[in-house]
């Protein structure tokens, strides 16, 4: 069974960091792209970041880039995602995403609390 548990979510105060990993079973998961998503009561799911699972090329969404960093480890079988210098608008839910193209299904994990606040 597929399985994608995020965790290291929490409070922490503006300015400050966070590290999220995403531990991932049951599928081939070098062969797929990863992402980080997030979600704000009342907002739309969005692009935080993304890492291929070939070359290892990452992207990131104007708002996070510079201070946001995906990474994954192939043997672990886990992605990661370090968030610096957190602002407040940065509190949202994180979710991960596994996906290998549209002819495949794309894997989500529960979500994990982000809330930046003074």
């Amino acid at each position: 069974q597929v399985q994608l548990v995020e965790s290291g979510g929490g409070l922490v105060q503006p300015g400050g960091s966070l590290r999220l990993s995403c531990a991932t079973s049951g599928f081939r998961f070098g062969w797929y792209a990863m992402s980080w998503y997030r979600q704000a009561p009342g907002k739309e799911r969005e692009l935080v970041a993304s890492i291929s699972g070939g070359e290892g090329s990452t992207n990131y969404a104007d708002s996070v880039a510079g201070r946001f960093t995906i990474s994954r480890d192939n043997v672990k079988n886990t992605v990661y995602l370090q968030m610096n210098s957190l602002k407040p608008e940065d509190t949202a839910v994180y979710y991960c995403k596994a996906d290998r193209g549209r002819r495949y299904m794309e894997y989500w994990g529960q979500g994990t609390q982000v809330t930046v606040s003074s």
